[in-house]
């Protein structure tokens, strides 16, 4: 019986052979590899990873979606909402130090699922994500473009990214309204030594009022923080590099 995508659950089938093959190649699935796949949908992901994994864990949260993928002996399924997995215990129970973690992300929920894996990237090896090609802009901007935010400063400060596949809309069933792309993320090897709840906090009041001067919003949070070093705050957020932040944020802490 054919599964009628759910709007609820922003479900957009991929169907492209070639697009499945070109995203496959990009992720470069080992046999062996601890792999989590979220939102597995018809599989048409799951099925060539698993042909070349020989095992897989799959995160789905339709119902009727997971009962078909239990039928599939390589799989196991985790019937739950990915907001509410936690991937280090996950990795724990798969006796795997860290995750290779890919999928077809829902894209009204895309930044709240990737700050929840931000917790989690102790324990991830890499990430290859679908997402709206708008979302992967933001996360890869450099500074000074329209595209820079806050997203991409509390992405950058962990990962590398790349944008490394284009996915038009015609290669879903249905198509979405807007064009798709793969995002690879590599968690830094020796990330910043920063408290994350001061660096999101810091972050997040530099962009609340983004095309203001930073004197009028970052400057009020580090008179609060009883701040007294150097910093020019005559720019905007969008003008100052994630480097910039870091030492800032390490400086806020001392």
């Amino acid at each position: 019986m054919k599964h009628i995508a759910r709007k609820r659950f922003g479900q957009h089938f991929l169907t492209d052979g070639a697009i499945i093959d070109a995203i496959v190649d990009a992720i470069s699935p080992q046999p062996g590899d601890a792999m989590v796949e979220i939102g597995p949908g018809l599989a048409a992901l799951t099925q060539p990873l698993v042909e070349r994994l020989g095992r897989l864990t799959v995160i789905e949260l339709d119902r009727d979606l997971a009962l078909r993928l239990r039928a599939h002996a390589q799989l196991s399924v985790v019937e739950s909402d990915v907001l509410k997995v936690d991937f280090t215990a996950l990795a724990s129970q798969l006796g795997a130090p860290k995750l290779r973690v890919v999928g077809n992300l829902p894209y009204n929920i895309s930044t709240p699922i990737l700050f929840h894996l931000l917790e989690h990237v102790a324990v991830v090896q890499d990430q290859h994500f679908m997402l709206q090609k708008e979302v992967i802009d933001r996360m890869v901007a450099r500074p000074a473009t329209s595209d820079y935010s806050r997203l991409s400063v509390m992405l950058q400060w962990r990962y590398a990214m790349d944008n490394v596949l284009f996915v038009p809309p015609q290669s879903f069933d249905p198509p979405p309204r807007v064009d798709s792309a793969i995002v690879r993320m590599l968690p830094l090897a020796e990330p910043p030594a920063i408290d994350v709840a001061r660096f999101s906090a810091m972050v997040q009041v530099a962009f609340s009022q983004r095309r203001k001067i930073l004197r009028n919003t970052l400057g009020r949070w580090l008179d609060e923080q009883g701040f007294s070093g150097a910093f020019d705050l005559q720019r905007r957020a969008e003008e100052v590099p994630v480097s910039e932040y870091i030492a800032l944020a390490q400086a806020t802490q001392a």
